[in-house]
């Protein structure tokens, strides 16, 4: 029963990188959970449906994650399949021989829904499937037969293995990144997936869902613990930037906008806060909902705002990136 002992997940409402964290961790890559989130740029993207459906962190092309990962110091290898494209139990084999590989090798891994629709360590395995951590578990679970990865009503494989590899250079990260955080923001394009909804208008659909009394309750407090995550590490990384690059007006600019929209998702997430039990329902067009949807138009146009700051200060790193 092959088991790479201290590999573990880091928690985080943002699953991916906590499990990506986690595998980091192992392979002694030293850094911070901002430079993490905001280096790949995820600390910047928002992705929400007009009904605030929970899987809106996870519905978008996430590949930007892996291409910055490289400046980051790491690479991945990984198998994919989808029951949609007929490719499912080919991934599922392939997944299986390159993570029992790598495992083999002491290379961690980690991959998506082995057991709820989140990412998951898999810290080993055994003759019968994956032995895994992260959400919903108490220490290491399983094993997941190796059959049954994907086979779910999602229907899909993915499944990462984690390297090591020389990290850029500081600003080409923060250059890199910014320029992600506002084409994500300004032209998705093969990020999004219809119907969904990124950048500053996001947050506009989220104020209408709201008010129309269409939003979802589990929905509605899920991506106000998922989100606000993100803008804390997107203040937290423009913070982490300023000191290691140096503190021109523009990074204190960027740095209140962004402690703006923290704030006022901090009020979103206060009314609408995540516990267990929540369902499916509708949430009313209340006086709650009322409140909310008026700081989420504070949110709309302090990020709005801020990103002009990231324009800025993107181009102010690239003219020291190597």
């Amino acid at each position: 029963m092959p088991v790479l002992e201290g590999l573990d997940w880091s928690p985080k409402w943002v699953s991916h990188l906590g499990c990506l964290k986690g595998c980091l961790d192992y392979l002694s890559v030293d850094i911070s959970d901002a430079w993490l989130f905001g280096g790949t740029a995820h600390a910047f993207v928002i992705n929400l449906s007009d009904d605030l459906c929970p899987s809106g962190p996870t519905a978008w092309t996430s590949d930007i994650i892996f291409k910055l990962g490289r400046n980051l110091g790491f690479t991945v290898e990984t198998a994919f399949g989808s029951r949609g494209d007929r490719t499912l139990k080919s991934a599922q084999q392939h997944a299986w021989a390159l993570v029992r590989e790598a495992i083999d090798a002491g290379a961690p891994c980690y991959g998506w829904e082995l057991r709820v629709p989140e990412y998951y360590v898999i810290a080993g395995y055994d003759d019968d499937g994956y032995l895994y951590t992260g959400p919903m578990t108490d220490g290491v679970a399983g094993p997941l037969p190796h059959d049954r990865l994907g086979d779910t009503g999602i229907g899909m494989v993915e499944v990462h293995v984690v390297k090591r590899v020389k990290p850029a250079g500081e600003h080409r990260v923060v250059r890199d990144a910014l320029r992600a955080a506002v084409r994500h923001a300004r032209e998705p394009g093969d990020w999004r997936f219809d119907p969904y909804v990124m950048g500053p208008s996001a947050y506009e659909t989220w104020a209408g869902a709201l008010e129309a009394g269409r939003a979802l309750a589990v929905g509605a407090a899920y991506n106000a613990a998922v989100w606000l995550e993100c803008r804390r590490f997107a203040l937290e990384f423009l913070r982490e930037a300023r000191e290691r690059l140096g503190g021109a007006a523009v990074w204190d600019r960027a740095v209140e906008h962004y402690d703006s929209v923290c704030r006022g998702l901090e009020t979103v997430q206060e009314l609408y806060p995540f516990r267990p039990g929540l369902r499916e329902e509708r949430l009313p067009s209340d006086e709650r909902a009322r409140e909310a949807v008026a700081a989420l138009r504070e949110v709309r146009d302090a990020e709005a705002a801020g990103l002009e700051e990231l324009e800025m200060l993107a181009e102010e790193a690239l003219c020291h990136a190597a």
